[in-house]
């Protein structure tokens, strides 16, 4: 019997650990010993299993705030959208990301630190990084296998949202300040593998805060928590701001945008020597003049290379801007 009555209380005492409320056993005369176990055994019969809550995923609770992007304006001013039909600008962009995503995923000629980790920069202001940046990740975004997170990282002028359509808001430098993490300024958007982590409220030490020990160990482990994410930083221009040569030391690979016929080459070789840490390097060319005669007027060159060895090829197709 007392066999009976120290299972009944085991189980009763794992029930009401677990939250389980059982009902009071209140016998209407005096409880033997035999009545009491049999009471307690029934309602410990009888009480539900404790369903365990799981706790939600990183993953989900990182996506939180979600936004909806206007596809149709988007692709109205020229960026790429998942269901536009095919253009020179989207094959153009698949010929830029390949071996981008390559390298990325560790299937490049060398073993990059950091691989997933890419900066889109330019010499000077007005050479269309930004719109490249936001190109380069929806195509990216239109990958079987990988996921893209878009970083404004031109905390001085930042573009990325505004672009979008949507308004600024915390970010980059929140979560650099301890004033926010990650799930509460990453957005989710409708593009299914996009998100956007905006650049974040102004600060007059951004510089600094791009510099800090914080900011390493973000970007450190931003590159190493997901395997199949690509992240790119739409960063300052080079001459202008001190932020992109702080972050390019941080990247696995860095796009240079260029404006043909417009940004003179000795400007292009000083950014270029500003990022010498940085292994490789694609510069891409931006408004190249095609003279096809298909009613194309400006469009992409590209190339790429390790350390100084950077070129650009032949201009291919589509309209392009030039702003960012």
């Amino acid at each position: 019997m007392s066999s009976l009555i120290e299972q009944a209380a085991q189980r009763l005492e794992q029930l009401r650990q677990a939250g389980v409320e059982l009902p009071a056993l209140t016998p209407a005369v005096p409880a033997t010993a035999t009545a009491t176990a049999a009471a307690a055994a029934t309602a410990a019969r009888q009480a539900p299993e404790p369903v365990a809550t799981p706790e939600p995923s990183p993953e989900a609770h990182a996506y939180s705030r979600r936004i909806e992007l206007d596809l149709v304006a988007l692709q109205a001013q020229g960026l790429l959208t998942p269901n536009a039909p095919r253009s020179q600008l989207a094959d153009q962009y698949r010929v830029i990301k390949r071996p981008l995503i390559k390298n990325a995923m560790g299937k490049g000629a060398e073993t990059l630190n950091h691989a997933n980790l890419i900066m889109v920069t330019s010499a000077l202001p007005g050479e269309g990084k930004s719109f490249t940046s936001l190109n380069l990740a929806m195509s990216i975004a239109a990958e079987l296998d990988n996921t893209v997170m878009l970083v404004d990282a031109d905390v001085a002028r930042p573009s990325v949202l505004r672009m979008l359509g949507q308004p600024e808001g915390p970010g980059l430098l929140d979560i650099l300040e301890n004033k926010a993490s990650m799930s509460d300024v990453l957005l989710r958007t409708n593009v299914d593998k996009l998100t956007i982590l905006p650049s974040g409220t102004p600060h007059p030490k951004a510089t600094e805060l791009l510099a800090s020990d914080a900011m390493s160990a973000l970007l450190h482990d931003m590159a190493q928590r997901y395997s199949d994410r690509i992240i790119i930083f739409d960063s300052p221009p080079l001459l202008l701001t001190t932020e992109s040569r702080v972050l390019a030391s941080h990247m696995g690979q860095i796009v240079v945008v260029v404006h043909a016929e417009k940004t003179l080459q000795g400007a292009v070789q000083q950014a270029l020597s500003t990022i010498e840490s940085c292994p490789l390097k694609l510069l891409v060319l931006n408004q190249t003049g095609t003279g096809g005669g298909d009613g194309y007027g400006y469009g992409y060159g590209y190339g790429y290379g390790y350390g100084h060895d950077v070129g650009a090829s032949a201009s291919a197709g589509h309209g392009a801007r030039d702003g960012g």
